[in-house]
Order: C-alpha cells, then structure tokens, then sequence
C-alpha cells in the first residue's frame, strides 16, 4: 500500500493541484480525519510543530490509514534519514538556497546508487525487519523528495537548484521569504508574488513541479492556475479555530 500511495499521489499531481494542510498536531484522529476529509497529503511539521522521532510513527500510520500521503518536514538534512526509518513517504527539507545544498540533501534521502542515505532495515519502514531486504531499499527510494526555497539566495540559485537531478517538488516558502526579501509577513507584497510567478515560469520550462503554501481558497485557486500544483494549505490546528470561531461568530449574532 505505501507504494501504491506514492504512485496515485504522482499520478494525481501531474493532473491537478493537490491539496494539503502542514499539521503541528500530534493527535492521530486528527489526521485521520484530515485523510477522511480527501485531503491529498499531510505535511507533519518537526521543524516548527511539537512532534518528535517518538510520535511521528503514529500519525504517519493515521495517514496511511486515511489513504493521504505522509510527508515530513523536517528540522534539517540530519533528520531526513529518521523520518525514512519511521516511513515518511516524502520528506521536505527546508531552507535550500544552493545546488550543493540539494544535492546533499537528496542523498541523504536516498540508497545507493542514487545517494548515501544511511541503512538500517530494522525499521518500521522495512517492516522492522520483515521485509525483503532489497525489495525496500528499492521501494524506499520512491519517496518524495520536496525542496523548500525560502530566501533571496535561493531564487538567485534557481535556475542551478532547479537542475539538481533526483528530487521531486520544489517548494516556495512565502513567509520567510517575505522575512528575506525585507517585507517580513507581506506575502501579497509585489516582490513576493514575482518570486511566486518566476518561480511558476521556471519550474514549468524545466518540467519541474512546483507549489507553495496559501491561505484561503481564492488564493489556493489563484496559485493553481499559475501553476503551483503543490498546495500546502495553512495549518491544521488554524483551520481548526477558525472553523470554532466561525460557529461562535454565527451563534452570537
């Protein structure tokens, strides 16, 4: 089933957009109901969120049991191969602003021959042990690889980023880019939506596959028809009080 949630989730994406919320929660019904929903994919966020190496196994099993794809944002490239291990079907690494930067980290996110992610099979992701050794060092290496920009170095970088092979989605962090760009929390500033629209132009004449993270759905749809079919869209435990503050506004009328 986990590959099969990695090829349904490429074959969707290479159709539409795809839609999915960052999660700071560490609660499994949570995302389960977050996959019941038809949510395309979680992001467990452990570079901002609380969870650790000792929760995540457990919302990313609420994920697969909702038939949403697991992905892991992690706190940087030493934590890509821990996220594997607790089977992360796609990993998102933050803050690439160079080449040499992706490249290191795909290969942490990778067996040989493709990288020189580090190997243990007594991991829940192999089944602890159980499966065909060879049968998930193939298979682990279908895993997304999603690479966050999120500075001004890393759009001067794009074009070099953009042609590091082995890696799946670039993704266009607005906030901090706001922050770097000298507009800190303006992500409908001019500045930040050319980065956005140059970004969608240069992943499109690559062939690559782009997305970024909204609030609201006009602006999800307006993303979408730039091209950014990688839709993180707020925070799980946002949309969960905006929902509750919503039914106290209507109630109190």
């Amino acid at each position: 089933m986990r590959t099969d949630l990695i090829s349904a989730f490429r074959n969707t994406i290479a159709q539409r957009a795809v839609v999915g919320p960052f999660c700071k929660t560490e609660d499994p019904a949570m995302i389960e109901s977050l996959g019941h929903a038809g949510m395309d994919f979680v992001i467990l966020d452990c570079e901002h969120g609380p969870s650790d190496n000792s929760t995540l196994g457990g919302l990313i099993r609420a994920a697969e049991l909702s038939h949403t794809l697991p992905v892991v944002r992690v706190g940087g490239i030493e934590a890509i191969g821990r996220a594997l291990d607790q089977g992360a079907l796609g990993v998102q690494i933050p803050h690439i602003s160079t080449a040499d930067a992706a490249a290191e980290a795909i290969r942490h996110a990778r067996f040989a021959p493709a990288g020189e992610r580090g190997v243990c099979r007594y991991v829940r992701a192999a089944r602890y042990g159980t499966q065909d050794r060879f049968d998930y060092f193939r298979e682990a290496n279908e895993a997304l690889v999603i690479l966050q920009v999120e500075g001004k170095q890393g759009l001067e970088n794009l074009d070099a980023i953009l042609d590091v092979p082995g890696f799946d989605i670039l993704f266009l962090g607005v906030y901090d880019l706001s922050q770097s760009l000298g507009h800190t929390g303006e992500v409908n500033h001019p500045e930040v939506l050319d980065a956005l629209h140059t970004v969608a132009e240069k992943c499109r004449a690559k062939h690559r596959t782009a997305g970024t993270f909204v609030e609201g759905v006009e602006r999800a749809r307006a993303m979408a028809a730039l091209g950014l079919h990688y839709l993180c869209y707020s925070v799980d435990v946002g949309i969960f009080a905006d929902a509750a503050a919503d039914i106290v506004r209507q109630i109190r009328v």
